[in-house]
C-alpha cells in the first residue's frame, strides 16, 4: 500500500497554512480522495496509490495564485510520499518530502 501526505506552509507568515481544501487526482484526472490542511497545515491520503501519474490541487485562495496543482509520480513499491507546498503572496515552491 502506497499512501500519500502533504504539508502546506505560508512562508510570508512563516505559519502553517490551515483551512486548505486539497484534492487529490490520478494521471486521468479523477479524484481520488479530497482532505481539508489541519492546524499544522497538514492533510493525509490513506488511499491507496497505484504507480504512476497524480495530482494534489490546492485551493490557496491567494490573489496571484488561486489554485495550486503539483504533479508527481509515484513509485509504488515505496510506502509512503510526501509532497510538501511552500506559498508566499506571488510564488510557491513544492518538493517531495519524507
Amino acid at each position: 500500500m502506497t499512501t500519500l501526505s502533504t504539508h502546506v506552509l505560508d512562508a510570508a507568515a512563516g505559519a502553517p497554512a490551515a483551512g486548505i481544501e486539497v484534492v487529490l487526482a490520478d494521471g486521468a484526472g479523477a479524484e481520488l480522495a479530497r482532505g481539508v490542511t489541519d492546524a499544522d497545515g497538514r492533510a493525509r491520503f490513506d488511499t491507496d496509490l497505484p504507480g504512476g501519474h497524480h495530482a494534489l490541487t490546492f485551493a490557496t485562495a491567494t490573489a496571484f495564485h488561486p489554485v495550486v496543482r503539483v504533479d508527481f509520480t509515484v513509485d509504488a513499491t515505496e510506502p509512503h510520499h510526501h509532497v510538501a507546498l511552500l506559498l508566499s503572496p506571488f510564488a510557491y515552491t513544492t518538493y517531495k518530502g519524507s
